[in-house]
């Protein structure tokens, strides 16, 4: 009798074990099924997050669902004297959740925590050089992604990235593609990849891209992607990823292979969060 308990437990230990995330999500839903986004949160991303306002009913309704359940799952916290209020947590929440608006909870696993400076901020660095000597000396920075699961961005950063949605840049956007880059336990530009996507197909195209970027830039040729793209490829991805979002048709244009593949990978197109321009 004692076996046949034994075995039952197991049996019910391995099955909860590989349905994992689909026991969590049956609780998340019954913890956040009464919770929804107020007019005045709406009316704050209509404001702030001019893409917000292109996107179709469902897809605003799913966006705002992933918000509920991100501000209720990961900490938002402000530094040097910095108060996060809900406005400031709905924006970076918001954006965030647009690159996995189509994918289901939990988001962001590994991530635990948002840290909001209120502008750039300075970080101590060491570097050794050749002779082994270590110098030290301090860098200014607009946002962080750790492989722990901790995020930096500057505040003032994080407005201008949507105040300006077609500029190609977005902090959020950036470092959160970092996070899902990390998702693999490598930073590479690789990230964890869907099953219709291999990661031969993927590094094929992927580095083909990146290599001409590097070449536009060493001998000066006109390009959509931001130079620090091409600082190596964990970099190229989180750029890609900005300008993937906010300048669609102009990559679509110059990286279509990678376009249609970026496009498969996120599960959506940006395009149609861009108005067709009329002349």
């Amino acid at each position: 009798m004692v076996n046949v308990i034994l075995i039952f437990l197991l049996i019910l230990f391995v099955v909860a074990y590989w349905r994992i995330n689909d026991i969590q999500r049956y609780f998340w839903q019954r913890k956040y099924q009464q919770h929804s986004l107020s007019a005045q949160d709406k009316e704050i991303l209509r404001r702030y997050m001019p893409i917000y306002r292109q996107l179709s009913n469902e897809e605003q309704s799913r966006l705002e669902s992933h918000i509920v359940w991100f501000l209720g799952e990961k900490r938002i916290l402000g530094k040097d004297g910095l108060t996060v209020n809900r406005p400031m947590g709905l924006i970076v929440a918001a954006d965030a959740c647009l690159l996995v608006i189509n994918q289901s909870w939990p988001l962001y696993p590994n991530v635990k925590e948002v840290l909001l400076y209120p502008s750039s901020y300075y970080v101590p660095e060491s570097s050794r050089d050749g002779a082994g000597l270590v110098s030290y000396h301090t860098t200014i920075r607009q946002g962080e992604s750790w492989p722990g699961g901790t995020l930096v961005l500057s505040w003032h950063d994080v407005l201008e990235g949507n105040r300006l949605p077609q500029d190609g840049h977005n902090l959020v956007f950036h470092e959160f593609a970092h996070q899902l880059d990390q998702q693999t336990g490598q930073t590479n530009g690789t990230p964890l990849l869907p099953k219709s996507i291999t990661y031969g197909r993927w590094g094929t195209v992927f580095t083909r891209a990146y290599q001409r970027l590097k070449t536009q830039i060493a001998y000066h040729m006109p390009h959509t992607f931001h130079p620090y793209g091409a600082t190596n490829e964990a970099e190229f991805f989180a750029v890609a990823t900005e300008t993937f979002i906010e300048k669609p048709r102009q990559f679509k244009h110059e990286e279509p292979e990678l376009y249609h593949l970026m496009v498969e990978y996120f599960r959506f197109d940006p395009e149609n969060w861009h108005p067709t321009p009329t002349f």
